[in-house]
């Protein structure tokens, strides 16, 4: 029973999670906005508006593969995005620009998952061994379930500090959208549709690893 109600039942939510923002973007990638405004201009016209400037532009590869590194001060949009006219084009360029905003301001969500990267990327580097060594030992003995239960209080961690820090980056998206009137109030619902699908892939993530911290605290009985 926990098993079914920690694992499968987060497991499913994710799956909706991404169905749910496929569709979404799916639906509204090919509805182009009226000012035929691209991602990249959004980016920079929503940055340009909060002062930053030493913010690079770049051009990734794959399908939603967006993102802001604050490291290296770089904002990566992948090519349907970064090229493309459409309402989610837009609402994706702007969130990404929302994270640079953060980023500027010192926004302390945003600060506290930049310092908790190395410590994630490391416990994300266990995770296999955690998992293959449940599968193929027939359970987890002592020292692998402690190890699992500090991996997924990391990852949990993460993943929570992560959900004030998406949610912020998407409504300063549709704020400045509409404010620089780059887009007009009535083209917001394609861009407030894609966002809030996407929004949903990070509370099944935070929810996928609350599942698994539980289940194995649980097993520890």
């Amino acid at each position: 029973m926990n098993f079914l109600l920690l694992i499968i039942v987060p497991l499913i939510v994710g799956l909706w999670a991404q169905m749910k923002v496929k569709s979404a973007y799916g639906k509204y990638s090919k509805v182009p906005s009226r000012g035929r405004i691209t991602g990249v201009e959004a980016a920079q016209a929503v940055m340009q508006s909060a002062g930053i400037n030493d913010v690079e532009i770049v051009e990734c590869q794959g399908t939603l593969t967006d993102h802001y590194d604050p490291t290296r001060r770089r904002l990566a949009l992948s090519h349907d995005n970064y090229r493309g006219t459409s309402l989610a084009a837009l609402g994706v360029a702007a969130h990404e620009a929302g994270h640079a905003i953060q980023h500027k301001q010192e926004y302390a969500p945003l600060n506290m998952r930049m310092a908790l990267v190395p410590i994630t990327s490391f416990a994300s580097q266990l995770l296999p061994m955690v998992m293959f060594g449940g599968f193929f030992f027939g359970g987890f003995g002592p020292l692998l379930l402690n190890i699992g239960i500090g991996v997924y209080l990391v990852l949990t961690v993460f993943q929570l500090v992560t959900l004030p820090v998406e949610f912020d980056a998407s409504k300063r998206a549709k704020a400045q959208l509409v404010g620089l009137g780059i887009v007009a109030e009535d083209e917001l619902e394609g861009v407030n549709k894609t966002l809030d699908a996407a929004a949903y892939t990070y509370v099944a993530a935070f929810v996928s690893s609350l599942g698994w911290l539980l289940y194995l605290l649980a097993s520890r009985r």
